[in-house]
């Protein structure tokens, strides 16, 4: 990116769109010759239909540090606290390689599960976030402190979903 000042950006709410706005913004960066980095956190299954799209896109990786069974607070498992370290050192990694645009897909559901402090990411990313490069965070959620220090945040809300209806999760659409 171009960018002399990288701002930070948190998608949350309840409503669905916080991942697809990331990867939309993601596509935008790439189109533009920045290189573009996607850590999604609690996502470990194969399903997404992100992961086949961006193996087409060269300027766009994205990695995955999470199970392929869906993780929630009665749920726990100790590969979920490991994720997210691995997830978090993977950020760190990014940070310093030159990459312009860091999507931190779900990090809000981690930090809302108790598997990482808000003051942890506030610590381990935001103060070592380089000036040039610009940081998504997604997640429902979103803690107060993630908030704060946000340059942008955008709230998706439910207003209404097929779910509410008992349809599933279409694939090429909601996943």
């Amino acid at each position: 990116m171009v960018n002399d000042q990288g701002r930070i950006h948190i998608y949350t709410g309840p409503g669905k769109g916080k991942t697809t706005a990331a990867l939309g913004l993601a596509l935008r960066a790439a189109g533009h010759s920045s290189k573009v980095k996607i850590i999604q956190f609690l996502k470990g299954s194969k399903n997404y239909g992100e992961l086949e799209s961006l193996k087409m896109l060269p300027k766009i990786s994205i990695l995955q540090v999470g199970r392929p069974q869906h993780v929630e607070k009665g749920n726990l498992q100790p590969e979920d606290y490991e994720g997210v370290k691995k997830g978090l050192i993977l950020a760190q990694e990014a940070m310093r390689d030159g990459t312009d645009l860091l999507i931190l897909d779900e990090l809000a559901i981690a930090i809302d599960l108790g598997l990482i402090s808000p003051e942890e990411v506030e610590k381990e990313i935001f103060n070592l976030k380089p000036d040039h490069l610009e940081l998504v965070i997604t997640g429902r959620g979103a803690h107060p402190l993630l908030v704060r220090n946000a340059d942008y945040v955008t709230e998706m809300l439910n207003i209404k979903h097929p779910y509410g209806q008992g349809i599933q999760a279409r694939k090429g659409v909601e996943y």
